[in-house]
C-alpha cells in the first residue's frame, strides 16, 4: 500500500504544534506496519541546516497558478525509514514562519496543485493521498477535476483529515480564476455561503474525511461545534471518520528524557517527580512549597477557554494552589495573566511563547494540568500530561472527553463554566492531599497507552476501506 501525506507542517522539520506531531509520529509508526508512506510538505525559509545537509535534488518544473506558471523543486530526505519530499518555491516559502500572510490562500493553493504535479515527477505511485486541514484541501478538487486524465491519478483515491474545523481557509469568489484556475464552472466544488471555502471543497471531493478523535467527530455535525460547516458535514456524514491521535512514546518519555530535571517511571515516580517538581518551582519562580501545583501549556485563544481561568484564577491560587502558564497569543489574555501573576508572586507565574523545551518541564514537574477548552479536536497536551503523571483537568470535549475519566487519570467538568472549572480543581486538590489515591492515580495515568501503536492500526483499516471503494 502506497500512501502520500501532504501537510504544511511534520516534525522535526516543520511544526507549530499538533499538526507538524502527529504527521512525523504516523509516518513512522506507519512504516513499522508496512505501509510505503511518503509525506510532502512546503520548504519553508527556517529549514535547519543540519536537515539542509541531507536533502537530495530530484528535480523541478512548473506549476499552473490560474494564467501563471510557477517554478517548484523537489527536495527528498529520509528520516527513520520514511521518505520526505519538500517542495520549494522562494517566492511563497522563502519567508520567517509558516502562516499569516496576506497571500496565504494563494501560497497554499499553489502547494495543493504542486503536490499533484510531483507526483507526476516523481518515481512513486500513490494508491491513496491523504491531505490534511485547510492548506491541503485543494489537492483532492484538484484530483478529481485535472489530473483523473493521467495514468497515475486513474484510481487514486484520496482522503482529507480535519484537525480543527474552525480553520476552513476562506476567501472571495474571485480566486476561482484569479488563483484557483479551476473555472467558473466548478465554483459550486468550493463554494460555501458565497464565498471559497477550501476546507468544503476537499470535504466534496475526498473519498473519505477523518477527523482526530471519534468525540470530535461527532461534535463537528453540530453548530456549537461545526463552525459553520455543521450542516454540510452532516449532509456528508457517511464519509466521517475518527482515530484519535497518539504520542510518540520514544520522544516524550520521563524515564530518558535528558530535558527534565530527574528520570522517573510508572512504578517508581515520586523522587523523580519531587525533583521535577522543585526544578519547575524555581523556573517559575514560584515558592518551593508542598502544595498542588498546575501546569497549563495553552494557546491564548478563545476555544483554548482561557476565560474561564481569567474568571477562576483568583479563587484556586487563593485555595493554596500554585499556577505555572506557559501560553502566546491574544494581547488581552497575555496582559491578564502577567498583571495576575504580579499580583500573586510566588503563587502564580506566566512565561510568553511557544517553548517546547520548558513545556516538558511543565509536564514533569506539575502535579495537575489544565485544559479547560471550549473545543479541543483532538489534544496531545492532556496525553503529555499524563505520561508525565501530571493528572488533567480538563473539560469534557472532543480528544479530552475520549482520553480523560473522571477519578481515573484526571478530573472532568462538563458545562462550560468558570465555576465547573474551579470546583473541578477544588476536587483535584482534595484527591492530592489523599496521598494513597493520588498515588494510584499517577501510576495509573502513566502506564495508560496513549502511543500511535494502535491508532496506526486504525489508520492502516481506514485506508484498506478505502481503497476498496469503487
Amino acid at each position: 500500500m502506497n500512501v502520500l501525506f501532504a501537510s504544511s507542517e511534520a516534525y522535526p522539520f516543520f511544526t507549530s504544534g499538533k499538526l507538524g506531531d502527529m504527521t512525523g509520529s504516523l509516518a513512522t509508526s506507519l512504516r513499522w506496519l508496512q505501509v510505503d508512506i511518503r509525506v510532502i510538505l512546503p520548504l519553508y525559509d527556517n529549514m535547519k541546516a543540519e536537515w539542509r545537509k541531507l536533502m537530495r535534488y530530484v528535480t523541478n518544473f512548473t506549476v499552473p497558478v490560474s494564467w501563471r506558471n510557477q517554478y517548484c523543486g523537489i527536495f527528498e530526505l529520509k528520516r527513520e525509514d520514511v521518505t520526505y519530499y519538500f517542495l520549494d518555491n522562494g517566492y511563497y516559502f522563502k519567508r520567517p514562519g509558516f502562516y499569516g500572510y496576506y497571500d496565504d490562500g494563494e501560497r497554499f493553493a499553489f502547494f495543493a496543485r504542486a503536490v499533484l504535479e510531483a507526483i507526476r515527477h516523481l518515481d512513486f505511485a500513490p494508491d491513496i493521498l491523504h491531505c490534511n486541514d485547510w492548506q491541503t484541501a485543494l489537492s483532492p478538487v484538484y484530483l478529481n477535476l485535472k489530473y483523473r486524465c493521467y495514468a497515475k491519478f486513474v484510481r487514486m483515491k484520496s482522503i482529507f483529515t480535519i484537525h480543527d474545523v474552525q480553520y476552513q481557509g476562506k476567501y472571495g469568489p474571485e480566486m476561482v480564476d484569479g488563483v484557483l484556475g479551476i473555472g467558473s464552472e466548478n465554483f459550486c466544488i468550493v463554494e460555501y455561503d458565497g464565498i471559497v471555502n477550501y476546507m468544503k471543497g476537499a470535504i466534496e471531493a475526498a473519498d473519505i474525511v477523518s477527523t482526530v478523535s471519534p468525540s470530535y467527530t461527532r461534535e463537528i455535525l453540530e453548530p456549537w461545534y461545526g463552525h459553520g460547516m455543521d450542516r454540510f458535514l452532516r449532509e456528508r456524514d457517511f464519509k466521517l471518520r475518527g482515530i484519535l491521535s497518539g504520542i510518540d512514546g520514544k520522544e516524550y518519555n520521563p524515564a530518558t528524557d535528558m530535558k527534565i530535571a530527574a528520570p522517573f517511571d510508572a512504578d517508581s515516580f515520586a523522587e523523580g517527580k519531587a525533583r521535577c517538581k522543585e526544578r519547575l518551582q524555581e523556573m517559575f519562580g514560584l515558592n518551593e512549597a508542598d502544595v498542588p501545583l498546575i501546569g497549563m501549556v495553552t494557546h491564548f485563544v478563545p476555544h483554548k477557554g482561557p476565560d474561564l481561568l481569567v474568571r477562576a484564577a483568583d479563587e484556586i491560587i487563593a485555595s493554596g494552589m500554585q499556577l505555572a502558564i506557559l501560553g502566546y497569543g491574544d494581547s488581552g489574555y497575555e496582559r491578564f495573566f502577567g498583571e495576575l501573576a504580579a499580583r500573586h508572586s510566588g503563587q502564580c507565574s506566566l512565561r510568553l511563547g511557544f517553548l517546547p523545551d520548558i513545556a516538558r518541564n511543565i509536564y514533569a514537574g506539575s502535579d495537575l494540568f489544565l485544559m479547560p477548552s471550549k473545543a479541543e479536536p483532538c489534544g496531545l497536551a492532556q496525553m503529555l500530561a499524563l505520561r508525565y503523571g501530571s493528572l488533567p483537568i480538563v473539560r469534557e470535549t472532543g480528544g479530552l472527553r475520549d482520553t480523560i475519566g473522571e477519578g481515573k487519570n484526571g478530573f472532568v467538568f462538563s458545562a462550560y463554566s468558570a465555576a465547573e472549572m474551579r470546583d473541578a480543581c477544588f476536587r483535584a486538590k482534595e484527591t492530592w492531599q489523599n496521598r494513597k489515591v493520588w498515588d494510584a492515580m499517577v501510576r495509573r495515568a502513566m502506564k495508560s497507552d496513549h502511543s500511535w501503536t494502535s491508532p496506526a492500526r486504525e489508520y492502516v483499516k481506514m485506508y484498506e476501506e478505502t481503497l476498496a471503494l469503487w
